[in-house]
């Protein structure tokens, strides 16, 4: 694995996250097959997401993409019930570059991870759905742009650090990372995933970042 390509494919998103400090965050579900200090093997379950895919440079394609879906869960759909329905937010919002070739009005509130993934100019950006929801029961985006999809249950690793995430920490990680994942035999598939779980204005120290590797 090229950690200097990763780490340049790798980008950093900024979000406008609404204060619920009184409301719980749902996480992806996943159980944890194996530990060792900050290190975990964790299995995840198959999970839904809305997704769209924008062209440009990462920073204005991100935005532009977020903004997309972000209209869809706020209530630019239609709800397959004809109620308007809020569902809380999760985390984390998640950033990783990938091949896109690989992978072939009810309002519904900000949900995580936040993915995206480039193919040359292309990034493919996408929120996971609340658990409740499948791809049945979620409304239908008035956007064409946005689509949603199943995403099949699957293994990562991932490596746990708190203060900025940027690319210089995100290359240690990933190469501890790495080399912990050879040390056990294991083979990476895909490229890595930076995952943040706090708003951006949260105190370096308090944060909680993680490197996620598919095996």
């Amino acid at each position: 694995m090229d950690i200097k390509k990763v780490t340049q494919s790798l980008a950093l998103i900024t979000v406008s996250l609404v204060s619920i400090s009184a409301m719980a965050i749902e996480e992806p579900t996943y159980v944890v097959t194996e530990s060792s200090d900050k290190i975990e093997l964790r299995s995840y379950e198959s999970m839904v997401v809305a997704e769209v895919r924008v062209g440009g440079p990462i920073d204005s394609a991100t935005s532009a993409g977020f903004r997309m879906i972000a209209g869809y869960i706020f209530g630019d759909n239609t709800s397959r019930t004809g109620v308007e329905e809020k569902i809380a937010m999760t985390a984390p919002v998640t950033v990783v570059s990938e091949n896109l070739n690989k992978i072939d009005s009810e309002k519904i509130s900000m949900t995580a991870p936040v993915t995206s993934q480039k193919e040359g100019d292309l990034w493919r950006i996408h929120f996971v759905m609340p658990s409740e929801y499948s791809l049945k029961s979620l409304p239908e985006p008035n956007d064409d742009r946005v689509k949603l999809r199943e995403v099949p249950a699957k293994n990562y690793a991932a490596i746990r650090f708190s203060g900025l995430a940027g690319e210089k920490k995100v290359a240690e990680k990933t190469r501890e990372l790495t080399e912990w994942l050879a040390s056990k035999g294991l083979q990476p598939i895909g490229e890595p995933e930076l995952a943040r779980y706090n708003p951006p204005w949260t105190l370096p120290f308090m944060r909680r970042n993680e490197v996620l590797i598919r095996y």
